[in-house]
């Protein structure tokens, strides 16, 4: 696991990030909205400021950029070699409705790729760890690490996939999929968790073609890399974090690389490309 990386710090950090959020969950809590009409929160600020500090003593050679701290003008971003990309509270939605599925994530980017992350979930004290080689794990609140795994075959089919989030191509999607593959069960979660669940062998895939950013998604594609799963953006190629003038994802699928439905899938998504 990157060896040259203080991981135990990064852990007890993203720990302690998570831990600055939970004073305002489940209470009454004003929520504003920033250009793009999403909520921020104190929670939000809270845990940027701790994992900005903190990365900023741990790795001061590495430069952040944070969804509550993103305008950084592209000719700097351009010049860097490697970054740490934040999502001090992945789910605020889910946060503000008093939901548990939340998450504090840190991802090192490294020329454009994702090499390694970390995702916390506060309100149940845990952490994912992982990245592309590395391996992931989940660890517990006691410090005990449970190696993750996807799985390659489960019938019927459990699709991640908000309805909420959803779109007129996602739906054409899956059904394709229903029509190649069968009856799928349709899970509903919150946050980065979706590519945990992934991760962790508990769901098998993850389709997204609605709007993301990359604060959103690098963290847990690194874990679920690790777990042996993979992001595709729908020609088929691994989602990627360029610095560029928008921070949006293209649309993408996250799912065991492995999958013996993997080629059906992804010619049904080049046909949406």
């Amino acid at each position: 696991m990157h060896a040259e990386l203080p991981l135990n710090a990064l852990k007890q950090l993203v720990r302690e990030a998570g831990a600055a959020t939970l004073p305002f969950w489940q209470q009454a809590i004003d929520v504003e909205r920033k250009a793009d009409d999403s909520p921020v929160t104190a929670a939000d600020l809270a845990a940027n400021r701790v994992l900005i500090d903190g990365l900023a003593q741990l790795t001061p050679d590495i430069p952040v950029v944070s969804e509550e701290s993103c305008s950084i003008p592209l000719a700097t971003r351009q010049g860097w070699s490697r970054w740490w990309l934040v999502d001090p509270l992945d789910g605020t939605k889910e946060f503000i409705s008093g939901s548990s599925e939340f998450t504090v994530n840190i991802a090192l980017i490294e020329a454009g790729r994702v090499v390694f992350g970390v995702v916390g979930v506060p309100a149940q004290n845990l952490l994912y760890i992982g990245g592309a080689g590395q391996g992931a794990w989940q660890e517990d609140a006691d410090g005990v690490l449970h190696a993750l795994q996807v799985r390659s075959q489960h019938t019927p089919l459990q699709v991640v996939a908000s309805k909420r989030h959803s779109s007129a191509e996602q739906e054409a999607l899956l059904a394709s999929l229903e029509h190649s593959v069968g009856a799928f069960e349709r899970i509903s979660v919150g946050s980065s968790l979706k590519f945990c669940q992934l991760a962790a062998g508990q769901a098998d895939l993850y389709p997204r073609l609605a709007p993301t950013s990359q604060w959103d998604t690098a963290a847990a594609q690194a874990v679920l890399e690790g777990a042996g799963g993979c992001v595709l953006r729908l020609d088929g190629n691994v989602l990627e974090y360029p610095a560029a003038d928008s921070y949006l994802n293209p649309h993408f699928i996250a799912l065991p690389a492995q999958a013996p439905w993997r080629a059906t899938l992804l010619k049904a998504a080049a046909r949406l490309a």
